[in-house]
């Protein structure tokens, strides 16, 4: 088997067995020869080779033979002068391509961070030193930190970037205690261009590690390089986090990332149903977008099932077909129809329901049929043309309604209020 194959397909079997984060950070920046019977993985450094001899070498041995189909020893090298394990600049940096800036929806909610990142990898370390960016899970600060990784490289190939989860720098540092290697992690760390650090808050409590940290981040700043960190909150309610460093975090900029409108949450399904090749119709758009509160990741989940769903079916991407295929991950619906949501407005502001849908156009029966076909959009999905046929009004009429609901509700605190009460009444 040539030696790609042999290394791709161990590889096949390792991702299953180990997190996402300890699969990227170790394996992905290895390179593989071989040579009669026997496998040699070429690190990019002393601290990665050690670490995968005293974690990985039993289970790698086990895999190595299951792929060959014999007895296959495994070896670790380190990347030396005019031996590359894959392209100089990936050295300790798994950089995931496909997060791009291209591929980062803008928002209101991210278009700070956004803008803050694209100038740090435009101008490294001249821009905001270090960047300090937060957030809830899955709002798309780790695509921030890659998407600078990669245009950093892209700009500048030879620079030594990394990308690192604090998790696993804190067990680098662990082992490096332990095995009184920590001449070869300072080395490892200090010498990084940009180093991208993800979910930095884990430090918390570690006194040890922060220590360790406080002066890498030092080396690191005085050298001109760029850090950039982030955290599920600000440093300022980082609890356990010693105050020198909390100083420094603040030292660059420090930008929020908050959970995307509906607009924005459309717009990031759009793209990525659109980087799958798969054509998703607005409604259905509008129905998962509307079934995730917060976090984008679970978008591209959900979306990713309907996919899958749709393939394995061959069912075309409706709302139904959508509604079969997260079944299992949402919550129970309440069935409501058009009519109760209707009766409910009409009850709701004292009309009639037979005015609600007649032609009467005084601002006491306009405004509450306006917020009924409103609330049939959020909740129901129905189309436009389908919400018109409830009331014998024209799609463009419906539109409207909508749009004129949707802005006063954003200008309008205590609609907005109600609107969530009614929406919240019927889910």
């Amino acid at each position: 088997m040539p030696t790609s194959d042999l290394w791709s397909a161990i590889k096949d079997l390792l991702r299953p067995r180990l997190s996402a984060d300890d699969f990227d950070v170790w394996f992905a920046p290895l390179a593989a020869r071989a040579s009669s019977g026997n496998l040699t993985l070429v690190a990019p450094s002393r601290v990665y080779a050690d670490y995968i001899r005293d974690h990985f070498l039993p289970l790698l041995q086990d895999l190595a033979a299951s792929a060959a189909g014999s007895p296959t020893t495994v070896a670790l090298a380190v990347e030396s002068q005019g031996t590359h394990a894959g392209p100089p600049t990936q050295r300790g940096a798994p950089i995931n391509p496909r997060y791009t800036f291209a591929a980062f929806v803008p928002g209101p909610s991210n278009q700070f961070a956004r803008a803050a990142a694209l100038s740090v990898a435009e101008n490294p370390a001249r821009a905001y030193n270090p960047l300090f960016v937060y957030g809830g899970s899955g709002l798309g600060k780790t695509h921030l930190l890659h998407a600078i990784g990669n245009e950093v490289l892209a700009r500048n190939p030879r620079s030594h970037v990394r990308y690192v989860p604090t998790e696993n720098f804190v067990n680098e540092l662990i082992n490096s205690i332990r095995l009184q290697r920590m001449a070869q992690f300072r080395e490892a760390y200090r010498s990084i261009h940009v180093l991208l650090l993800d979910d930095i808050h884990i430090l918390a409590g570690k006194e040890r590690t922060q220590e360790e940290f406080f002066h890498t981040f030092n080396a690191l700043h005085e050298a001109g390089h760029q850090i950039v960190l982030t955290s599920d909150t600000a440093p300022a309610t980082i609890q356990g986090l010693e105050e020198r460093l909390r100083t420094r975090f603040v030292w660059g900029l420090v930008a929020d990332i908050q959970p995307p409108d509906l607009e924005t949450k459309c717009a990031i399904i759009r793209e990525k149903a659109h980087a799958e090749g798969f054509d998703i119709p607005d409604d259905v758009v509008l129905f998962v977008a509307r079934r995730v509160r917060e976090n984008v990741r679970e978008l591209e989940g959900y979306l990713n099932r309907i996919i899958v769903y749709c393939s394995l079916t061959s069912q075309p991407p409706t709302v139904d077909t959508a509604r079969s295929a997260l079944s299992p991950l949402l919550p129970q619906e309440r069935h409501a129809t058009p009519a109760d949501i209707i009766r409910f407005v009409a009850h709701h502001y004292g009309v009639k329901v037979a005015d609600l849908k007649g032609r009467d156009n005084r601002r006491s029966v306009a405004f509450p049929r306006q917020v009924a076909m409103y609330l049939i959009r959020e909740i129901l999905s129905l189309s436009y043309p389908e919400i018109g046929k409830l009331f014998a009004k024209h799609h463009s009429t419906v539109m409207y309604s909508v749009e004129t609901i949707t802005e006063e509700r954003r200008s309008n605190p205590s609609l907005d209020a109600t609107l969530t009460t009614f929406v919240e009444h019927f889910r």
